[in-house]
């Protein structure tokens, strides 16, 4: 790889860093307003995100953007199932847990794709890349520690939560792999297939018609939300898939501490919102394990290189 094509592909992928930073918190906002002012139901508003990334892909299609490849449908099938399921059991352990629960069980997905990634796809990391994972967990718990309720239920909902949101990203990388095709043209078809399986299950858990419904008697400025909302989610759904595919899913997961970080940071600073001593000692230790695990990566990466070039 030249010099040129490098600093192309390290552009590329920066910029899709950006995208899913900005679009990853700023639909966090919008869907905290839509939920709070609104009360408009979970699940329904994420069906409405499928659907609006199956059409947003459809439209990037027809802009010749990306060149769909026909896929047997068999093959996505698990991969929809679990887009449907990290994002229910993710929502139901938000439901059920505090903020710091939440994003404390969030954090246990890297350890829980690095243990699946070794046992299962034979893939190995040097203990530089495993002893980041230290300063990042214990960043994260320092940031929730006063946050930290247990309950039953919400032990539950969030041990499946990293489960299958781990396997989820994992199988991500692997399908774009096994298939060989790109970001837009997995999300192409598993969009559709996950908007289906959720169009199914919906009915059983929230109202459809009547109030708090998603066919009830919602306002223009909710559905203008409603609408910006599934917009940013598109944005979100293909930056995710983009980046899993041109790097790895440790390496996501590491962006989403990263994302995690940038937005505690952000309520102190632009809503003056409360940052005790341990908090500040938090994201500065997660920072410092990203800050490490960035650096170990990109040595591994550029030693791999140079053992390439070095063969006859």
């Amino acid at each position: 790889m030249g010099v040129p094509e490098a600093v192309g592909r390290n552009g590329r992928l920066g910029a899709g860093l950006l995208v899913n930073l900005a679009a990853s918190i700023c639909i966090v906002l919008v869907n905290k307003w839509i939920y709070v002012e609104y009360g408009f139901p979970n699940m329904s508003l994420t069906l409405l995100h499928f659907v609006m990334t199956g059409l947003g892909l459809h439209l990037c299609h027809r802009l010749n953007l990306f060149c769909p490849k026909a896929l047997p449908p068999a093959s996505l099938l698990l991969l929809a199932l679990s887009f449907c399921g990290f994002v229910v059991f993710t929502n139901l352990s938000l439901q059920n847990n505090t903020i710091g629960t939440y994003q404390l069980a969030k954090a246990m997905t890297t350890p829980v794709i690095i243990l699946i990634q070794s046992l299962y796809y034979k893939k190995t990391f040097s203990p530089k890349i495993k002893l980041t994972l230290i300063p990042i967990t214990l960043g994260v718990i320092l940031n929730s520690y006063f946050d930290v309720k247990f309950n039953f239920l919400g032990i539950i909902f969030a041990t499946l939560g990293v489960l299958v949101t781990s396997i989820y990203q994992v199988w991500v990388g692997a399908k774009q792999h096994e298939l060989q095709v790109n970001s837009m043209q997995l999300l192409y078809y598993q969009a559709p297939m996950s908007s289906a399986i959720l169009m199914f299950a919906v009915p059983f858990f929230e109202p459809v018609t009547g109030e708090g419904g998603i066919f009830g008697n919602w306002s223009a400025t909710a559905l203008m939300l409603v609408l910006f909302s599934g917009i940013i989610a598109f944005l979100v759904n293909l930056s995710i898939y983009w980046i899993i595919g041109n790097t790895s899913p440790v390496t996501y997961n590491m962006f989403g501490h990263f994302k995690f970080c940038v937005t505690l940071l952000g309520g102190y600073i632009l809503f003056k919102d409360p940052l005790s001593l341990n908090q500040g000692l938090g994201i500065l230790c997660t920072l410092c394990g990203i800050l490490l695990y960035t650096h170990f990566k990109l040595g591994e990466q550029e030693e791999g290189k140079n053992k390439l070039a070095q063969r006859p």
